[in-house]
């Protein structure tokens, strides 16, 4: 799956679906509570994304946009974040153990 636009998908946490690829524009979408582990969301546009207690573990983010996301509370033990762009995302209480934050783009983040 590549250069996918889920608009205004309905991508409710009591589905079970998957997402494999990359290239996906996901901007705005409400991912909260999410099941993401091992997820390939490389190169994907995930600005202004909700993804409050997400579970990103393993997930590959390589050169993502993930501007102005909401990661609080997230799970990203072990996930790449090679050149990820993580400007003005909330990362509070996020868990980046392992992560791999190589050339990530963390300006202004909120980490409280």
């Amino acid at each position: 799956m590549s250069n996918q636009n889920f608009g205004d998908t309905d991508l409710d946490s009591t589905e079970s679906w998957s997402l494999q690829g990359y290239w996906q524009d996901l901007s705005g979408q409400d991912l909260s509570g999410q099941d993401l582990s091992g997820a390939n969301l490389r190169r994907a546009n995930l600005t202004g994304a909700n993804l409050s207690g997400a579970n990103l573990q393993s997930a590959d983010l390589w050169d993502s946009n993930l501007t102005g996301a909401d990661l609080s509370g997230a799970n990203l033990q072990g996930a790449d974040l090679w050149f990820a762009d993580l400007t003005d995302a909330d990362l509070t209480d996020a868990d980046l153990t392992d992560a791999d934050l190589t050339g990530t783009n963390l300006h202004q983040p909120n980490i409280n």
